[in-house]
């Protein structure tokens, strides 16, 4: 069904009262049982998003980090199995996989007694059996299974999406006998400049658009086929313009 700005409105003025975890989700389906769970997931991400984006600057000051630092030595100091981090997370209302990034940040500091790279923290998070104590690798570990939101898991479920929807599309340009290339074979027949134009005849549009290689997917630049009549000489289309051909099923005449 489509879903309107007062229905928006309100599933994201519930969103406020709620943690942003699974149980929240599910409950969430059953306040409003006629919008999917796809409508649903992504209304709460959207809606968490900004919410951290709001609220990020005040869990990095010094005094912040410290505190959370402390609540975390002395939580599992009690109990080194409990999971500390996740709720100290939740209670503070802020991502899980966020708080094991600054907590971890600070473990290494003391440790190492100078800042540890990006890159370090995050190849930890991605791998938390590399982070030099058991305990801390484990309260890692349980924010991240347990963030809907942000995290290296959620990162990686959002690229395997990503790169399902790239085949679908593929499939689309083959079924309309559109060729394509891919990026390897992009770069090495057009070179570095990517601004592209696509024009299309009769039933098409014209569209400009320039590309950075950070933009770039596998499936970035595809041509019109060389045997379709309404094909203009030249013509490219970046990713962007092909989900467009793909989606829209052109004709061209």
């Amino acid at each position: 069904m489509i879903l309107t700005k007062a229905q928006y409105e309100e599933i994201a003025q519930c969103l406020v009262s709620v943690p942003p975890t699974r149980q929240s989700l599910r409950k969430l389906k059953q306040r409003f049982p006629s919008q999917s769970q796809a409508t649903l997931l992504s209304i709460f991400s959207q809606e968490y998003q900004k919410h951290i984006k709001r609220t990020h600057a005040k869990h990095h000051t010094p005094e912040a980090i410290e505190s959370y630092y402390q609540r975390y030595l002395n939580g599992v100091g009690k109990n080194g199995a409990a999971p500390v981090l996740l709720e100290l997370a939740n209670e503070v209302d802020y991502a899980p996989s966020l708080m094991a990034r600054i907590i971890l940040e600070r473990f290494l500091q003391g440790r190492e007694q100078t800042p540890p790279s990006k890159s370090v923290i995050n190849n930890m998070l991605r791998d938390p059996s590399q982070i030099p104590d058991g305990v801390l690798a484990n309260q890692v570990y349980q924010c991240i299974v347990n963030d809907c939101c942000y995290g290296p898991l959620v990162d990686c479920i959002k690229h395997a999406i990503g790169y399902e929807h790239e085949v679908l599309l593929r499939e689309l340009l083959l079924k309309k006998n559109l060729s394509f290339l891919g990026l390897d074979q992009a770069w090495s027949s057009i070179g570095t400049d990517l601004s592209r134009n696509w024009t299309a005849t009769g039933k098409g549009a014209s569209c400009s658009k320039p590309v950075s290689p950070q933009t770039l997917s596998p499936y970035a630049i595809a041509q019109l086929d060389p045997e379709d009549p309404g094909r203009e000489a030249g013509s490219n289309v970046t990713f962007l313009q092909y989900k467009l051909l793909a989606t829209s099923a052109l004709n061209f005449s």
